[in-house]
């Protein structure tokens, strides 16, 4: 009988390397959006559709790039979700006008689906042990905040040696080198039950479709799309535009912060580090509490955060002390829904089950962005997009408790 030893296998080390770059990538567009808009004087929501274009296209991507890969491999999904990645990295980094730009978005959006946390999650979902399956899973989500971590950072000192479109050159690169470990993404066979085994993928689709859980979960991911990717894109011209000065002495400027727009960078890579604490925690949780419970108090705990956030003086260090309880509470999502799908539906067709979750998700994200730039135009700043983004959140909260956390019945 084969041995696993899911928190240390290849499979798992490769995955996380490969979210890690996908999210080092992902998470600094927000830094390009004054740099790209002020040199073609666009509007706000002309580069924010962009990047909502690319949530959508994320979304749309990840249920496909997950039946893909449980038909045709893992890998397979993987070098092609690298190179269209790369392609729209590259073509975007010529494009000129924002139609160009948003139209070449959404490639690199379904680069991120084939690259990202449907895909991966399922390959580590599969290698590991029932018992340890909700940490495994933690893990991985936890180095996408790593990538978080260096992404934004790495993004605003490379703007400061080349132009924005060099940079997306070198990102382009980046997440092709990762295929460089790909043969070492050996996954053993999945432990699925003889049962689960025999039952199709049109099948498991239909028992899912009549679940009243799973549409429960698919509207309760929304409000995490819309939070985090209205977070990811805005947050920095957020902090650039409406935080107090960095007052000259203070610690900050003794380390380097000396602008409200390095902050705002740094805003993000702090969020990240926190959730890299926040998700393995959330991992050990769903291992011991009911998911459903974890879900909703996460949900509940972003609410109130947000609605402290804009309704204090904004300063740099209501900043930073927002984006520590935040990304405490970032990704924590991610290890806790997928598990919970795992646990109700199997493993066998995880990969394309969380995919159709995550696309709730992605509209939120989609939603979220473009809002964003979009009333950012209107009214001048961010306050009723971020009101809207407290609302989902509660909602979220709520739509969790009903869920049944048991596994459903395979057809006889």
């Amino acid at each position: 009988m084969q041995t696993r030893t899911p928190l240390f296998t290849s499979v798992l080390i490769v995955g996380c390397l490969i979210i890690l770059v996908n999210f080092s990538i992902r998470a600094s567009f927000g830094v390009f959006q004054i740099p790209i808009a002020s040199e073609f004087g666009w509007l706000r929501a002309e580069f924010s559709l962009a990047i909502a274009l690319q949530n959508l296209a994320w979304g749309i991507g990840q249920p496909l790039f997950g039946a893909f890969a449980e038909k045709l491999g893992d890998r397979a999904a993987i070098i092609l979700g690298a190179v269209i990645y790369a392609i729209g990295l590259v073509l975007s980094s010529v494009a000129v006008t924002p139609e160009a730009h948003q139209m070449l978005e959404i490639l690199v959006g379904f680069g991120i689906a084939g690259t990202g946390f449907g895909v991966i999650l399922a390959v580590v979902g599969r290698a590991s042990s029932p018992e340890n399956r909700s940490m495994s899973l933690a893990i991985a989500t936890a180095a996408g905040s790593a990538g978080q971590v260096f992404g934004a950072p790495l993004a605003e000192w490379l703007l400061t040696t080349m132009p924005w479109q060099q940079v997306f050159l070198v990102f382009a690169a980046m997440i092709l080198g990762v295929l460089v470990f790909l043969p070492f993404m050996r996954s053993p066979a999945a432990p699925a039950s003889k049962a689960e085994l025999a039952e199709s993928l049109g099948g498991v689709l239909k028992r899912a479709g009549r679940d009243p859980s799973f549409a429960l979960i698919f509207l309760g991911f929304f409000s995490c799309g819309y939070q985090l990717a209205f977070i990811t894109a805005h947050f920095p011209a957020f902090v650039t535009e409406m935080c107090g000065p960095i007052l000259p002495g203070g610690i900050l400027h003794s380390v380097g912060i000396t602008s409200t727009s390095a902050l705002g960078a740094v805003s993000i890579s702090l969020i990240g580090l926190a959730n890299i604490c926040g998700t393995l925690f959330a991992g050990w949780l769903g291992k011991h509490y009911t998911k459903k419970y974890l879900l909703a108090g996460i949900y509940t705990l972003r609410t109130i955060v947000a609605s402290v956030f804009i309704l204090t003086p904004i300063t740099p260090a209501t900043v930073l002390i927002f984006s520590v309880l935040m990304g405490a509470l970032w990704l924590a999502t991610v290890p806790l829904t997928s598990g919970l799908i795992a646990h109700i539906y199997g493993i066998r067709y995880m990969g394309t089950l969380y995919g159709i979750v995550f696309l709730s998700h992605q509209i939120g994200g989609f939603l979220g962005v473009w809002l964003g730039g979009r009333m950012y135009d209107i009214y001048g700043d961010y306050t009723m997009v971020w009101w809207i983004g407290v609302g989902v959140g509660a909602f979220s909260a709520i739509v969790h408790l009903p869920v049944r956390e048991h596994r459903a019945p395979l057809p006889a």
